[in-house]
């Protein structure tokens, strides 16, 4: 085996290459290679200046993160930097690409550092639950000052080339040629005679009280229950009055004290599941169909985001609407969704009127979609309709192409079947704003074939969606499960808790909304005609929210009238008092004696619902595994990320102590608490849901 890091000589120029496909990341072969090259370098004496330098991809992506939370093995990363800082002669970063963790970190061990155009250099840690623990925090603000550090660090951003020569992060751009720029960048300094610069010899950083005070406002905001942001501007502020030798202690102890925290494991989980999540064994090696020209039936919000979506990823659209006026509002939709995309910086003017003007075209004739790839209708969520589009469909697309339904609960199967190609037949859930939400559901039928699954999923990558394989049943994975903890939801409101208590303990534990202020957000409309079209099946032991009926028939539907549950000026809500008077109705026409939930109770039954449906979800293989769980619920329905997904959270608390909770929560409720099968044989076996990730 070719070891990871080589050093060879050029004249005078010292190369340190590193190469460990695919992302350069810092392994124990990574570590001890670059503390061997920097020894070479040492005792070569007809060497003067030293480049390191990434083979491949990118420079160094960062720190291996499958070594965390296992023993650590010699180099420590802390300490090769440091030997690279003390090396008695010049030593030059070279970064292409991205130059990320501790990645950056090793160039800030460096005394001069060139980035090419394009480079991402940035300290991500915090998104990963902990912070930099190989100097960055040290280091970083030694050369930009405290007040661009402690945004650095906090945030996990990373800064351009451009953004990091202003801040004196690095000192030159190359031209785009690695290796030509780095080693005309090392014989200048060389003729310069150039003298060694380590960071740790640089000043401290100036205390900064008024930059201090304005980032932790903005965490409070940004990062409302996480840990490792404010650790993480503790350590930077940490470099103000501390050596670097004092400061990389604090440092580490802050990073040590994070690697312990349930944060940092359900963050590392998420990180690790949405790279897995797209490997399925039925698409592995399956060529995806061509794609280029899409089609969208439907100019709504939803139809009009999906066309946005394809549009900023390069793909021709054609929309579909009934009439020209319909037709023309729609294209008004998209123009205004890429006039956001402007404003976001994700699009320039040019960009959009190029897309206006060539790659959009709206019409009313489906025979306008006979060189469509994929067509996806977005229409009105009944079946009688979908069938209809379909059978147009059928009629004027062309062989092998794709035929997607973007319903949220409908069958597909039924769909399907009533054309002549139901293997090119399946579901793509689109969220909605379905250009800024990154989950994309996609929802195999029986007969959809596999190179039509593999294009799906090709799709959402092209858009820039997380993908979650889904099998076919009301609701699919994320919709499904919901109605299962709204229902534990409506369950407690009718015994006692009051929608906003719920709304509020379930944002305490780290929610972006709760279910009610989500429910005023998608419409109340939305929950009553669901509420309607299942009224046939409900059984009678079925809490019915008839407040949220009452609501409805009010015209309080929510944000787009003004008033739902919570009555609102502009976007921000404020609770509704008579809402508690219709639910205290509801409670006398039941017969009900009202008691109090605390904070902890909310949570847990909550959560139990969510976990306990989920888990009949895995059983029935409607997700495949846990983590597609996991994923849906933290793209698609605002789980706390640091959390790691319900599977996961429930790993964390313990299925045994969740089960207990069921059992005793159904003494009470039998019909509602029933526990999955499968979360009692795990329970059983002394397993857990992590474990039926593995593959």
């Amino acid at each position: 085996m070719t070891h990871p890091v080589t050093y060879e000589r050029e004249g005078r120029i010292g190369l340190i290459r590193i190469e460990n496909g695919p992302v350069n990341a810092l392994g124990q072969a990574v570590r001890a290679g670059l503390d061997a090259a920097i020894e070479a370098f040492i005792q070569d004496g007809e060497a003067g200046i030293a480049v390191i330098y990434g083979a491949g991809r990118l420079f160094i992506g960062g720190a291996d993160i499958s070594e965390f939370g296992k023993p650590p093995q010699d180099p420590w990363l802390p300490e090769v930097i440091n030997r690279i800082e003390a090396c008695p002669k010049p030593v030059i970063a070279a970064m292409h690409s991205a130059a990320l963790g501790g990645g950056l970190e090793v160039a800030l061990g460096c005394h001069y550092r060139l980035a090419m155009p394009g480079t991402k250099l940035g300290l991500p840690e915090v998104t990963l639950g902990i912070l930099p623990g190989a100097g960055g925090t040290q280091r970083t603000p030694r050369l930009t000052g405290l007040a661009k550090a402690m945004e650095m660090v906090s945030s996990g951003a990373p800064v351009t080339p451009e953004a990091a020569l202003e801040i004196g992060l690095i000192d030159r751009i190359g031209t785009g040629d690695l290796l030509e720029d780095a080693k005309a960048y090392a014989s200048e300094l060389l003729a310069q005679a150039a003298p060694v610069r380590p960071v740790s010899a640089m000043p401290r950083p100036a205390a900064d009280a008024t930059a201090s005070a304005t980032i932790r406002a903005t965490l409070a905001k940004t990062a409302r229950g996480l840990v490792s942001p404010l650790a993480a501007v503790e350590a930077v502020e940490a470099a103000c009055d501390q050596d670097l030798p004092e400061g990389l202690a604090f440092e580490r102890a802050k990073f040590q004290e994070m690697m312990q925290t349930p944060q940092r494991e359900g963050l590392i989980h998420a990180f690790f599941i949405e790279r897995k999540v797209a490997r399925l064994p039925e698409i592995d090696g399956i060529e995806p169909r061509t794609l280029s020209q899409i089609g969208v039936i439907g100019g709504g919000t939803m139809g009009a985001g999906i066309a946005t979506a394809a549009l900023l990823r390069g793909l021709s659209v054609t929309l579909i609407e009934q009439d020209g006026a319909a037709a023309e509002k729609a294209r008004d939709t998209i123009a205004g969704n890429l006039g956001a995309a402007i404003r976001r910086s994700k699009l320039t003017e040019e960009g959009r009127d190029a897309i206006l003007g060539r790659t959009l075209a709206t019409a009313t004739d489906y025979g306008e979609l006979k060189n469509a790839d994929l067509v996806i209708e977005a229409v009105f969520e009944d079946m009688a309709v979908k069938k209809a589009v379909f059978a147009e469909l059928d009629r004027v697309c062309k062989p092998g192409a794709i035929l997607a339904t973007n319903t949220s609960y409908l069958d597909i199967n039924e769909i399907a079947n009533s054309i002549s190609r139901p293997a090119d037949v399946i579901g793509l859930h689109f969220f909605s704003p379905a250009h800024v939400m990154k989950l994309l559901e996609v929802v195999v039928a029986d007969e959809t074939a596999p190179d039509v699954t593999a294009t799906a999923f090709a799709l959402a990558k092209r858009l820039g969606k997380v993908a979650v394989r889904a099998g076919v049943c009301d609701g699919f994975i994320g919709n499904r499960i919901l109605s299962h903890y709204r229902a534990a939801a409506d369950r407690m409101v009718l015994a006692g808790a009051s929608p906003f208590e719920i709304d509020r303990a379930l944002t305490d534990f780290g929610f972006a909304m709760g279910p009610y202020a989500v429910a005023d957000l998608a419409g109340l409309d939305i929950g009553y005609m669901t509420r309607q079209r299942k009224a046939a099946d409900r059984d009678p032991q079925e809490v019915v929210p008839v407040w949220a009926d009452e609501l409805y028939h009010l015209g309080r539907l929510g944000q787009k009238t003004g008033r739902g549950y919570y009555i609102y000026e502009g976007r921000k809500g404020t609770p509704d008092p008579e809402v508690d008077e219709m639910i205290v109705k509801a409670r006398a026409d039941a017969g009900i004696t009202p008691r109090t939930f605390t904070k902890d109770e909310i949570v847990r039954r909550y959560m139990a619902a969510m976990v306990n449906e989920a888990a009949r979800v895995v059983e029935e293989e409607i997700a495949q595994r846990p983590l597609d769980v996991d994923v849906t619920l933290l793209a698609g329905y605002g789980f706390p990320r640091y959390r790691g997904g319900p599977m996961k959270w429930a790993d964390m608390q313990g299925l045994e102590s969740l089960l207990s909770d069921m059992e005793s929560y159904a003494q009470d409720d039998p019909y509602f608490w029933h526990p999955a099968p499968l979360l009692m044989r795990l329970v059983a076996e002394e397993q857990t849901f992590d474990s039926l990730n593995a593959g």
